[in-house]
């Protein structure tokens, strides 16, 4: 089957019913999508599909229905999303593990609420799950990112 990944066409030849995570990360390598809990309840694998947040752990490959961005998509090198500007100004990452997933979660809100309150992006956020607890960086950073964005 072939997949829009990142902007880009691919061909998958993989079981229909596996989970679009493994897809990602053993059948095209793109390792920053993360695997954490497996049960969609702690938001490491967070991608968009066809614009949406989703657990790409609960997604099979072939329910999959629109185009796939993950965090390599979200932005660019040269073009960093305002997301990933902010999270580098906060320095919100510590270990760094659920960080793709926050980011792309955190990127669905402002897609949807320009202007979130703490507790729109509390809300938002809550089934992102940080180990280091770096809860108070993510939400400063998120309310950067829509200024910026705001702005743009």
């Amino acid at each position: 089957m072939d997949l829009v990944i990142n902007g880009e066409t691919r061909n998958v030849d993989l079981p229909s019913d596996m989970p679009l995570l493994w897809a990602l990360r053993d059948g095209l390598n793109i390792t920053s999508v993360k695997y954490g809990c497996g049960i969609a309840q702690c938001g490491a694998c967070t991608v968009h599909i066809d614009g949406e947040a989703v657990r790409s752990c609960q997604v099979a490959l072939g329910d999959v229905w629109g185009p796939v961005t993950t965090i390599d998509g979200l932005g660019t090198p040269d073009a960093l999303h305002a997301v990933q500007k902010a999270w580098i100004e906060h320095q919100v990452a510590q270990c760094g593990y659920c960080q793709s997933g926050q980011m792309m979660q955190a990127a669905d809100l402002l897609a949807n609420n320009a202007e979130p309150s703490d507790a729109d992006i509390d809300d938002a956020m809550s089934a992102n799950l940080c180990r280091c607890g770096t809860y108070p960086r993510i939400r400063a950073a998120v309310h950067t990112a829509a200024a910026t964005l705001r702005e743009a």
